[in-house]
């Protein structure tokens, strides 16, 4: 699978390894890291809509034919309202493990079965395209340090440099928060949702800092 169709979260999972480690950077931030992505293009694509603050689907039926996005879309459809907010990091695991079996699926990752204590079955993954990741990590570095004009850049583009900032998986964010905004502003009907989610992915990410 060409890194150039892979959904927002599963970019935003690559992002979040080291390519020089092959392994995972600030790898407790990720779950509402991805997840903030999935709402994200979620909203984006209008199949989650803002009521008043509440992630409502739009209708009973849609789906996207990715199994990340449409599992997180029934998993609202079913579950009692909750807030954009709730929703970042409400269960967020779930869905990054569906991230990654998706990405070793498409061989992204590799997934390695262990026994934690010899009896706990358990999956590890290791990043198997070094060359997708440094590929993705130039992108979007040049779209939230610049040179690309924020004009040209796609919406899915913008929201993706605005969390992997957030997060600080590409550079601190917040350094940069003049780009962010403007990056912010291009996700059009999506930037609200988006600022929450960025605003949940700091917390997350100062919550890991100081638990580290």
């Amino acid at each position: 699978m060409p890194h150039g169709s892979l959904s927002l979260p599963a970019r935003l999972c690559l992002l979040a390894w080291d390519s020089a480690e092959t392994d995972v950077t600030g790898a407790d931030r990720l779950p509402p890291l991805v997840r903030a992505g999935a709402l994200v293009e979620l909203a984006r694509r209008g199949l989650l809509v803002d009521e008043e603050g509440v992630a409502t689907p739009a209708d009973l039926d849609s789906e996207t034919g990715d199994p990340v996005l449409d599992g997180l879309l029934e998993l609202v459809r079913e579950s009692r309202p909750h807030r954009w907010r709730t929703w970042v990091t409400l269960r967020a695991r779930i869905t990054l493990d569906a991230v990654r079996e998706q990405l070793a699926a498409g061989g992204q990752l590799r997934a390695e079965k262990r026994r934690v204590l010899g009896v706990f079955p358990t999956v590890e993954y290791a990043l198997e395209r070094v060359a997708v990741v440094d590929a993705l990590r130039e992108e979007a570095r040049a779209v939230l340090l610049g040179p690309v004009p924020v004009a040209e850049v796609s919406e899915r583009d913008a929201a993706l440099a605005v969390l992997a900032g957030a997060a600080g998986v590409l550079a601190d964010g917040g350094q940069h928060r003049g780009r962010l905004e403007e990056l912010t502003e291009r996700c059009g009907a999506a930037a609200p949702v988006l600022r929450t989610a960025v605003r949940e992915v700091w917390t997350a990410r100062a919550a890991a800092s100081a638990a580290n």
